[in-house]
């Protein structure tokens, strides 16, 4: 096996014992540092305009303006939704992997931090839909059943590696939206929220991914892959809810058709999976069968 796969336990510790430390230097409560209070100003994007699906359609050229902010909002709104969905089968999947391990462990009291961090920013993700003016986007029941597939049969790595899909595709997008002026401020503070804490549960799933394949066989490490991706695919397509466009005023069977052939929203989304494409190949992950659902979810 590759040495970069190696993680000795011992460094799983060090590394879980140091976001210990961060998260008690830098964690935020959402209740108290976002502006709850103000009224929503509609002159602002729920989104950056450039990682809206209808970006540089010709729908969006005919839009106006109104239309466009309202879209993003929504958009906005569904992405939220969608993380909550995920969030909530994640926070399952470490809690089971954690049952009865050792309480003493800083991987064990890391996990426990991550998944109250995740309560947070689910409620924090709930509150930010509502202030703008959405309805409760949830994916199609289909897909919520798979999700309730997916947190049983996956286990181990595929919890790490599930955590690293969802947040990696989302931290790109939002550090965008953190930045730009014109998203309503509210949700910049979401966003930067996010991206803060994050970046904690990314750099220890790598790690527990890594330090889970170490001694994986290639069945284990053949069947996580595809798990993996098939969750990737269904995280993915399932962001922006076709109920946004009805909320937003548009023909939904135009915008869908449209949205589904846009190539500038489609090389946001492979840019944005870059770094995680390059951290599954290390970790041997990128199988074919898994590569079928990636370049189908335009991630790669």
């Amino acid at each position: 096996m590759a040495s970069s796969t190696v993680r000795p336990d011992n460094e799983g510790h060090d590394i879980a014992a140091r976001l210990l430390l961060s998260a008690a230097r830098l964690s935020y409560d959402p209740a108290a540092e976002v502006d709850w209070d103000t009224p929503l100003d509609k002159d602002f994007h729920g989104q950056s305009p450039e990682w809206n699906s209808l970006y540089g359609t010709a729908y969006w050229n005919e839009m106006s303006e109104e239309q466009r902010k309202e879209l993003t909002r929504q958009e906005s709104a569904s992405v939220a939704s969608t993380g909550i969905w995920f969030e909530m089968i994640l926070q399952q999947m470490v809690l089971r992997d954690m049952y009865a391990k050792d309480p003493t462990d800083p991987r064990f009291q890391w996990a426990l931090t991550e998944i109250a961090d995740e309560c947070r920013h689910s409620i924090m993700f709930a509150r930010g839909a509502q202030k703008l003016g959405a309805p409760a986007y949830r994916p199609k029941r289909a897909v919520l059943e798979l999700g309730r597939a997916f947190k049983t049969v996956g286990f181990g790595e595929a919890a790490y590696a599930g955590i690293l899909v969802a947040e990696e595709v989302l931290d790109v997008m939002q550090r965008d939206w953190m930045r730009d002026e014109r998203v309503v401020p509210f949700v910049r503070t979401i966003n930067n929220i996010h991206v803060v804490e994050e970046s904690r549960h990314m750099k220890f799933a790598r790690d527990e991914t890594l330090r889970r394949l170490e001694h994986a066989g290639r069945a284990r490490r053949g069947f996580h892959a595809l798990v993996v991706a098939i969750a990737s695919y269904y995280i993915v397509t399932s962001l922006v809810s076709p109920d946004v466009y009805v909320k937003a005023g548009l023909d939904p069977v135009r915008a869908r058709r449209e949205a589904a052939a846009n190539e500038h929203y489609k090389a946001q989304m492979r840019a944005s999976c870059a770094g995680l494409m390059e951290f599954l190949a290390t970790a041997r992950l990128l199988t074919r069968p898994a590569l079928f659902f990636y370049k189908r979810a335009n991630l790669i």
